[in-house]
């Protein structure tokens, strides 16, 4: 038997071989079947090329889901790029981090978004960054893009790819992407760590592809399917379990940029979609709409869930209401390229609740002495960039991904999630580390001490809460804390709750003892 390939380059040859003329991204008005999207992504390719893309280089992303997304990935892989995936919400300053620390030379980027310029408030931000190619995505309604101050083609509107791809053949393309190798980089995700900085977790094509396919398999995508992909493309969920399982299976990808729950039902009607997946919250939203009696959502078959505790009602009601055949829930981390285990079709709606399955295909897990959850797996993070230290914290000798997460695992081999050994909360789906904000909020003025924790909240799973210690003689207000978080976080990290305190407790070794304050009432 022929084993299946091992670089998205090869893996997209062979989806547009098998699946030609079927549908392989719908946006709106934009359809592109597999054989046009080989064509789109060729073109960006050599376009990048163009402008001197080497292989092993990093380029950027800050861009919502789109067609564009798809297309520019899968590009950045066909050139033998990495691509470097920025959360939607970051301020300029977190972007700007990430783009210097990967020494990145090229970025796409979105026109205005949700009522931000982002290229404007980059450059702003960091007017000394060296990108050398910057590919400007549009969004309905924007206004042309005129090439930059910086140097003719520094700035390169999207519709003008085509002219810049002139200078590069169709052969020279190909002969890049068919040298990509299965080692080579095809991402770099950051996830924030404890210490407050972000971390930078490398993951190489095969890796990416064999975690895809574990994931379809149970998920039981097919090329049938329309998949209705949620999840931000930035973030593992969107990007590995939407984009690349659907490369490897044919399943259609129908991105959706801002989720609305209205707008989600009329895409989940007029696109037939069968595959949905998101944060309990995305589910939850629907089944409570009070449209969606008048709804046809008959089309769904697949839902896949994570991300936060997941009540039985909600996969009974899913499975119930919804009638789906096929409702999952599944666990993850960036370190482990974005998956580690997953229940099974055949599973109760109790497993699938109080479990994230077991497993998948290629994985190892067991319990440290202490209960922590490890990991072990080819498709584990070969470690973070340019981090030893952190890299031997977070992965033993043995190859044992240690998770931070403190786990249950039943005679089946199933894992239950019961607590956390770092800070971690999750706020609609998202990490949130609170050494970073609490990093942030030291260098407010007026600031003596604070302490972030996660507090539970009915529509986003749990938000922020900050406790904050004044300095003598400063009078900060509610609004002047949360003012300044807003200035310097992406919103998910911006705590909800702020309360001041006179002090804060602290254990004998001169460590908040957070356990004391999540105990308290919110």
């Amino acid at each position: 038997m022929t084993s299946p390939p091992q670089t998205t380059p090869l893996a997209l040859h062979e989806a547009a071989r098998l699946y030609g003329d079927a549908p392989a991204v719908g946006d709106g008005a934009v359809r592109l079947s597999w054989s046009q999207l080989l064509d789109s992504v060729r073109e960006t390719a050599r376009a990048l090329i163009a402008r001197g893309i080497q292989r092993g280089d990093r380029i950027g992303i800050w861009a919502p889901n789109t067609h564009h997304w798809v297309t520019a990935v899968l590009a950045t892989h066909y050139v033998g790029a990495a691509i470097v995936p920025f959360n939607t919400r970051y301020v300029a300053a977190e972007a700007a981090e990430v783009l210097s620390r990967t020494n990145a030379k090229a970025l796409f980027i979105a026109g205005t978004f949700l009522g931000r310029d982002r290229l404007a408030e980059l450059r702003a931000a960091a007017p000394e960054l060296g990108i050398e190619t910057t590919i400007v995505i549009p969004v309905e309604g924007e206004e042309p893009i005129e090439n930059a101050p910086g140097g003719p083609g520094s700035v390169i509107a999207w519709s003008e790819l085509g002219k810049v791809a002139e200078a590069v053949s169709l052969e020279q393309a190909v002969a890049r992407a068919e040298s990509v190798s299965p080692e080579d980089l095809s991402d770099i995700l950051f996830t924030s760590g404890t210490t407050g900085r972000s971390k930078g977790v490398p993951i190489a094509h095969h890796q990416v592809l064999g975690s895809a396919r574990a994931w379809a398999d149970c998920a039981t995508l097919n090329n049938t399917d329309n998949y209705l992909v949620i999840p931000p493309f930035f973030h593992s969920f969107g990007y590995k379990a939407g984009i690349l399982t659907s490369l490897v299976t044919g399943a259609t990808i129908i991105p959706q940029a801002v989720f609305d729950v209205g707008a989600t039902m009329r895409l989940i009607h007029d696109e037939r979609i069968t595959v949905l997946t998101g944060p309990p919250t995305i589910h939850q939203s629907i089944l409570d709409h009070p449209a969606r009696g008048e709804a046809d959502l008959s089309s769904l078959r697949v839902a896949v869930t994570g991300a936060a505790t997941v009540p039985v009602v909600l996969i009974e009601r899913m499975r119930g209401e919804l009638d789906l055949e096929v409702v999952l829930t599944a666990y993850g981390q960036t370190e482990s390229g974005g998956f580690g285990t997953m229940c099974r079709p055949e599973d109760s709606s109790e497993t699938i609740a109080n479990t994230c399955g077991r497993a998948i295909d290629g994985f190892e897990m067991k319990l440290a002495d202490n209960g922590e959850l490890l990991l072990r797996s080819y498709q584990v993070m070969r470690g973070y960039l340019d981090d030893p230290q952190a890299t031997a914290a977070t992965i033993d000798p043995d190859g044992w991904l240690h998770t931070g997460d403190v786990a249950v695992i039943d005679e089946r081999g199933y894992m239950k999630v019961t607590d956390r050994l770092k800070d971690m909360y999750i706020s609609g789906g998202f990490n949130v580390y609170p050494a970073e904000i609490e990093q942030t909020m030291a260098r407010l003025e007026g600031v003596a001490e604070t302490a972030v924790i996660g507090v539970p909240d009915e529509r986003m799973g749990e938000v922020g809460k900050v406790f904050v210690v004044r300095r003598n003689g400063f009078e900060l207000s509610e609004e002047d804390v949360r003012a300044y978080a807003k200035e310097q976080l992406a919103n998910f990290k911006v705590p909800k709750y702020i309360e001041f305190r006179d002090e804060l407790p602290y254990n004998a070794a001169g460590k908040v003892l957070k356990r004391q304050l999540r105990e308290e009432k919110a």
